[in-house]
């Protein structure tokens, strides 16, 4: 296991380095993103090209290329330009598998922060282009820490938990190495255990009842 303190935005050579289990720190720019986010962002790829106020790629109004998406619902207090994070714990990601497999297909993101996992389709949507990094559920007050600063909000109008915010965080972490770009995915494997496990032990149980 290693440790890697990396700089938003991500390269293809920063992902492909990380290994499955490795710890991970992020400092610079990353995004909030759950259901309703990534629906839109869908849509808006959909749609392409350019649109009014500053839309940069696929007609979404913040940079994706190297992005971390962090499926996050956070608490925030203050007004437009003057926003702080009160809470900032990780969103349940498998959620969002079916919209993070077509989201890979479209953009450049190049990390998924979240709790508890992704799917198998997720696992290979991700082979040499992304990872994903789990954060510790139940922490959210300590990961409002970890944030420099809020960058700017993108459709607010979806609300608070659901619109786009993007943080500048530092040292943000740790973060485990759950699904790495290279196939390997940590959850199916101890899901994988538990099984053969379950296995051995209603052998068991059937022999002994005999």
């Amino acid at each position: 296991m290693a440790t890697h303190n990396l700089h938003t935005p991500l390269t293809e050579s920063d992902i492909v380095r990380l290994r499955a289990g490795d710890l991970v720190y992020l400092s610079g720019r990353i995004i909030t993103a759950r259901d309703r986010a990534h629906g839109r962002m869908l849509q808006a790829a959909d749609r392409g090209g350019a649109g009014e106020g500053g839309e940069v790629r696929g007609g979404v109004p913040f940079d994706l290329e190297g992005a971390v998406i962090y499926h996050c619902g956070p608490i925030m207090a203050g007004t437009p330009g003057s926003w702080k994070v009160v809470a900032a714990g990780p969103t349940t990601s498998a959620r969002l598998n079916a919209e993070t497999a077509e989201l890979l297909k479209r953009f450049r993101v190049r990390a998924v922060i979240g709790k508890g996992g992704m799917s198998i389709s997720v696992t290979e949507a991700m082979r040499d282009r992304c990872v994903y990094l789990a954060a510790t559920g139940g922490c959210a007050a300590t990961a409002a820490d970890c944030v420099d600063s809020v960058c700017s909000v993108h459709w607010i109008d979806l609300g608070m938990p659901e619109a786009v915010w993007v943080l500048d965080v530092l040292d943000f972490g740790p973060l485990v190495v759950g699904i790495d770009a290279h196939g390997r995915n940590l959850y199916h494997e101890v899901q994988a255990r538990a099984r053969d496990r379950l296995s051995v032990i209603a052998g068991t149980s059937s022999v002994e009842a005999q």
